[in-house]
């Protein structure tokens, strides 16, 4: 069961993976836009059909202009995408209008949130979520100017639960934050039944948990908040666990809100104590640097080489966001995200690689990964995040299975080359996999690190080291893994290559103690 739901999870991370996660996120919100355009005309939503049209036009309108604007004067590239997602997300949080006060209100809203970006931001990366940014400012001028509206989260309704549901999965299975929103669903629901249940007893009323329940998880804005708020992952910690505290704090303050004067700290306020923390965990940077060298790794692997020039932290494993701007990107956008293929201790360099398509290959290269290859060295780029669970147990003693296919080789090289550096001393086993043996990346490093490693070429590689060996004639699937690392159940498994090759390999790997995947889908 495990292994087939490893499979279908992996399959649909490599097809979403073809999208970049801005896209995916305005299309699922645009989608859910015109579901709520059409309930509106059976009167199955608050507003009526021109109410949000309205709303919605200017919306798009001041996030657009404003984002436009504040990124000619920063000299930063223009992301449409990211101006539209504000506005549609603003458009379910705040009462639609067609009063004229009241949409002088949504401008105002609309503006502080794409203002927000780039004033309560810190060194590139905005601090707050800015539909929750924008929505607060609205909801505390509204104390003074009622006319102005403010925020009622309207999306909260059974009769869009179903479509948020489903295109909030969408989003979280592209973010893969499945996991910390369903953390906050469960504390903000199990609150607020708490909370609710506690009042109807005071108040002398009988309770039904099981009708509480779901009118709390159907007609709250709580899937909302999550899928599509809570889970952005540039106000989020890069630490798996310090994601959950979010999670629970945000949970806790959406499901019962504190009183504070005339307004309460739920909802987006909640979120923007949950931002607040996570900056707290890690403070967001833009780490700047330079392209030092070039380097082939292997005929079709690029080594990148930079200089950091400001203070950078990872644990080997994690993987970093490259920012190349250039012109006309496509439908993934200016960032990447990329392995770290090198220790903390070889900083300030630090080392990146990536594959490039083979003369044979058909598949069109994609505009960043064109405008990557004409980055001159001594070229100023920035790293907008380091992220990453993908990261060895604590505990030096624990045995580890590192299987890696192709370029998914680097992060495991940050791994040993920390290993080595630190001397430690670890029980390791390799399971590396590529078309052939020219293809082998980072072979230098993996034969200094000492470890056993199994190679799966379709020729045998010359001059293997002794603790090498070049898996002849086995076929790396489940079964084959198992023949070539028959004590797999007594180690720790960690995959790094595409989904494809992980599902595949999914009903050997749950015979680990343990499974850490880090998948990816090209660039």
């Amino acid at each position: 069961m495990l292994g087939t739901l490893t499979s279908v999870w992996n399959r649909v991370f490599a097809l979403l993976g073809r999208v970049s996660m801005y896209r995916v996120v305005y299309l699922a919100l645009a989608t859910l836009a015109v579901i709520a355009l059409v309930l509106s005309f059976f009167d199955q939503v608050g507003p009526d059909p021109l109410e949000l049209i309205s709303t919605l036009a200017v919306l798009s309108l001041v996030c657009v202009g404003v984002d436009a604007a504040a990124q000619r004067v920063l000299h930063l590239p223009w992301r449409i995408e990211s101006s539209l997602i504000t506005a549609h997300i603003l458009l379910f949080v705040l009462r639609p209008t067609v009063d004229g006060v009241a949409l002088v209100g949504i401008a105002i809203a609309a503006a502080t949130a794409s203002l927000s970006k780039y004033l309560l931001a810190w060194r590139g990366r905005h601090i707050f979520n800015p539909a929750a940014v924008g929505a607060t400012v609205l909801t505390l001028l509204s104390l003074a100017w009622p006319a102005l509206g403010a925020s009622s989260w309207w999306v909260g309704t059974p009769a869009l639960a179903a479509p948020v549901i489903l295109l909030g999965i969408a989003v979280l299975w592209r973010t893969e934050k499945l996991r910390v929103v369903a953390v906050f669903l469960v504390v903000a629901v199990a609150v607020a039944l708490l909370r609710t249940a506690a009042q109807l007893q005071a108040a002398g009323a009988p309770v039904d948990t099981m009708t509480l329940l779901w009118q709390i998880l159907w007609s709250s804005p709580f899937l909302f908040l999550g899928a599509f708020m809570l889970s952005e992952p540039l106000t989020l910690p890069p630490r798996r666990w310090q994601q959950f505290t979010v999670a629970g704090i945000v949970g806790v303050l959406a499901g019962w809100p504190i009183p504070v004067g005339d307004i309460s700290l739920g909802q987006e306020r909640a979120l923007l104590i949950g931002n607040a923390v996570a900056f707290a965990f890690a403070v967001r940077t833009a780490v700047r640097l330079t392209l030092a060298s070039r380097a082939d790794r292997t005929p079709t692997v690029r080594e990148l080489t930079f200089r950091v020039h400001d203070r950078l932290s990872f644990v080997p494993g994690q993987y970093l966001e490259l920012e190349v701007p250039h012109p006309h990107p496509d439908a993934r956008g200016t960032r990447r995200e990329f392995s770290i293929a090198s220790a903390p201790e070889d900083l300030p360099l630090l080392r990146v690689a990536f594959k490039e398509n083979g003369a044979a290959s058909s598949k069109p290269q994609s505009t960043y990964k064109k405008a990557l290859a004409q980055v001159a060295e001594g070229e100023r780029l920035a790293i907008t995040g380091v992220w990453g669970d993908f990261v060895l147990p604590r505990r030096d003693a624990a045995p580890i299975l590192m299987v890696a296919a192709g370029i998914g080789v680097t992060p495991f090289v940050s791994q040993l080359r920390h290993v080595k550096a630190a001397g430690e001393e670890r029980d390791i086993v390799l399971v590396y996999v590529a078309s052939d043996a020219s293809e082998l990346a980072y072979r230098s490093d993996l034969e200094e690190s000492g470890i056993s490693v199994i190679v799966f070429t379709r020729d045998r590689p010359a001059d293997l080291p002794s603790h090498w060996m070049w898996a002849r004639g086995v076929r790396l699937d489940a079964e084959g893994l198992v023949r070539v690392v028959p004590d797999i159940a007594a180690r720790h498994a960690y995959i790094s290559g595409p989904a494809g090759l992980i599902a595949d390999l999914a009903p050997a790997l749950e015979r680990a103690r343990s499974i850490t995947t880090d998948a990816f889908s090209g660039y």
